[in-house]
């Protein structure tokens, strides 16, 4: 054992040395070097063993939880980079000609819906709205006068035809009354035959008689005045028929012309009233014509302020005061900043689940990963190499299979929320994560 003075010391055939704070036990009779006394001791702590055992399994489970968070997201999820924002810029053009009065934007302005843009000189337009005005107040005063003739002409009518029917009626009555004149005028002349005929035969018994003086000459004379009155009456008599029988072929003819004029009343009224009727509905018809110019008036009034479409920012903007411009002339394109979505070119391996209807989580690069949700709206009809100006022509020459890229579109679900600030732009790049199990 060592003593207070540091000096060794033998016991028990055995040497013990204490070389830095190490007992080392030698074998009896074996002797101990200098450098033997110097050599530490090769034997590794306890602890520094326990500390790699910790460090492996904690590396060895890093790498377990990635490999299966690496399956879970690979299963369950598809991302591409490929994506940007989209929409639909708005080309602003004139839908009238005109001077330009009015500019009330600038490059790069921000303009909400409905705000003016600019203004083309409307005195041109305000007349044409005005006699537009004077045109309809015309075909409107044109169709009451046609409103109005409409019953006028259906009384018209019936009383044309009750009229007509009494006619016929009352002709009927004239024809009847005329042959039964017609038939006492012939009664009269058979009477007036036989008063006539006794007369003559009374002149005749009476001249031999006269001739012996058995009868006066008085006598005779008045059988002869007599005989002569009944031949003039006989004669009257049928002069009367002739008289009466062209009555009752007046009357007939009358009777003729009336049953005509009632046809001809029953067949035309009905086409009277369905010409005022005509004529009303085309006076209608003009009335909306004119309200039609007039609205077309108004609107091409009304195109004289030109307004924007949408709410974003003015871009291209080459109309100023003073412009004459033609119809379908351009002045500014508006780039939309609310209807917007997202057009992702995901490879075709990662389209096998993906379906339209699908969450999908979404990071913009400008806003520094800002985050935004949306949905699967729509799975392009054709990859883009094949909608490009040159399609490739797999058919001819060496063909090297290459992945194809198939555009996804996806609706911003929460668009007004999330970007109240209008901080998305079109072809901003968008990190979009679809989940395509649950």
């Amino acid at each position: 054992m060592a003593d207070q003075n540091g000096n060794q010391h033998e016991s028990g055939g055995e040497q013990t040395a204490q070389i830095s704070g190490t007992v080392q036990i030698k074998p009896q009779g074996e002797k101990s070097t200098g450098s033997e006394e110097a050599k530490p001791a090769e034997q590794t702590p306890p602890k520094k063993n326990s500390k790699k055992k910790i460090i492996i399994g904690a590396v060895v489970l890093i790498a377990v939880i990635a490999a299966a968070l690496f399956y879970w997201r690979s299963t369950y999820y598809e991302d591409t980079d490929d994506a940007q924002v989209d929409g639909n810029l708005y080309q602003i053009s004139s839908r009238v000609s005109g001077q330009v009065t009015h500019v009330y934007v600038s490059e790069e302005e921000f303009v909400h819906q409905g705000d003016p843009i600019a203004e083309i000189d409307p005195r041109d337009y305000q007349v044409a709205v005005e006699q537009a005005q004077a045109g309809l107040a015309d075909a409107k005063a044109q169709y009451e006068q046609a409103q109005a003739n409409l019953p006028i002409t259906h009384v018209q009518v019936s009383t044309l035809l009750q009229t007509s029917g009494s006619d016929v009626l009352g002709s009927q009555a004239s024809v009847e009354q005329a042959e039964a004149q017609a038939q006492a005028a012939v009664a009269r002349v058979q009477s007036a035959k036989a008063q006539a005929l006794k007369s003559q035969l009374d002149v005749d018994r009476y001249t031999p008689l006269v001739a012996k003086d058995v009868i006066s000459k008085q006598q005779y004379d008045a059988a002869v005045a007599q005989a002569t009155a009944d031949q003039g009456a006989l004669d009257a008599a049928q002069r009367n028929v002739k008289a009466e029988q062209d009555t009752v072929e007046l009357m007939q003819q009358r009777l003729a012309q009336s049953r005509s004029q009632e046809n001809q009343s029953r067949r035309n009224g009905p086409k009277q009233i369905a010409a005022e009727k005509a004529r009303a509905d085309a006076a209608a018809a003009a009335v909306k014509e004119a309200q039609a110019k007039l609205d077309m008036a108004k609107l091409n009034l009304s195109y004289t302020t030109v307004v924007a479409p949408v709410t974003g920012i003015v871009s291209r903007k080459s109309v100023a005061v003073g412009d004459n411009l033609s119809v379908g002339q351009s002045l500014m394109t508006i780039v939309p900043l609310t209807d917007l979505w997202v057009t992702a070119n995901f490879k075709e391996t990662q389209l096998s689940e993906m379906r339209v209807g699908q969450e999908v989580d979404l990071s913009v690069d400008a806003l520094g990963g800002r985050k935004f949700t949306g949905k699967v709206a729509q799975i392009g009809g054709a990859t883009g190499s094949s909608l490009s100006l040159f399609p490739p022509e797999n058919a001819t020459g060496n063909y090297v299979k290459v992945v194809q890229r198939v555009p996804v579109r996806i609706n911003f679900t929460n668009l007004d929320k999330e970007n109240k600030d209008y901080a998305l732009r079109i072809g901003m790049s968008v990190e979009p994560t679809v989940r395509v199990k649950n």
